[in-house]
């Protein structure tokens, strides 16, 4: 048995010490990218870092048994796991909201545009060009993946060959050099920044802190970590996913699908 501050002590070590490749409840290196999304995972334009939490496993449990009046002071593994795996099938959610976590995570804007969509249970405060004018930063995939038969899915399994001198690239390097340039030179000449900035793409890097409850990054999770979604989108979630399952493991096993 062990109390809700002892496990959080010890599951705070744990993450205090280790990279961001997760490895838990979703391989990033499954059956649909392999060595891909593991590329994807440590490119450091998309990464996620837990700044605080609330709550354990045993938060859970408590929140659950105070309809009886009952309370308990440590975690119990197979009666307490027993009952978390309860509340989630039975869909009983109020229990899990009563765990939070705080993340700081820095991704692409197309990915940070697919991710606010999720907004019950969530709080998300982003960087603003409106009062930064510091030097853009750009997503440039390690991998380009070809264009997907099926128009549902935004992209196939197979990659376009690609080497520093393939034109597509040049291009592509090529957009962005033009797109910072323009934006400095544009507040240069005195253009404040909120307008300055309609001149950067989809790929400059943003940089959010997104809090919520335990039960809400489940939803993200069990939506965005999905082989349909897109893989950028896919290397955050895992992260998340990876993170959430070290501080409640108990209850965020019984929430994944």
């Amino acid at each position: 048995m062990q109390s809700c501050n002892v496990r959080m002590k010890r599951c705070e070590r744990r993450l205090r010490n280790f990279h961001l490749v997760p490895q838990s409840g979703r391989e990033v290196t499954d059956q649909l990218g392999g060595s891909r999304r593991k590329m994807q995972s440590e490119n450091k334009f998309l990464s996620v870092e837990l700044i605080d939490h609330m709550g354990c496993d045993l938060t859970v449990v408590n929140a659950a048994r105070v309809s009886f009046g009952k309370h308990k002071e440590s975690f119990e593994e197979r009666p307490d796991t027993k009952l978390i795996k309860y509340l989630a099938k039975h869909k009983h959610w109020s229990p899990f909201g009563h765990c939070s976590a705080q993340f700081r995570i820095k991704a692409p804007v197309f990915v940070a545009r697919q991710l606010v969509k999720h907004q019950i249970g969530l709080t998300w405060n982003e960087v603003s060009r409106r009062y930064v004018d510091d030097e853009p930063e750009f997503f440039e995939p390690d991998v380009w993946r070809g264009k997907a038969d099926d128009k549902k899915q935004g992209s196939s399994d197979e990659s376009i060959e690609i080497n520093p001198r393939n034109d597509m690239v040049n291009d592509y390097q090529q957009v962005l050099y033009s797109a910072k340039w323009t934006y400095e030179e544009l507040l240069r000449k005195g253009v404040c920044p909120e307008q300055a900035r309609m001149v950067l793409p989809q790929s400059m890097v943003t940089e959010w802190y997104w809090s919520g409850t335990l039960y809400a990054f489940a939803r993200v999770c069990n939506l965005r970590c999905k082989p349909d979604a897109q893989e950028e989108t896919r290397v955050i979630a895992d992260k998340i996913d990876y993170l959430m399952g070290r501080l409640f493991p108990a209850s965020w096993s019984a929430l994944i699908d």
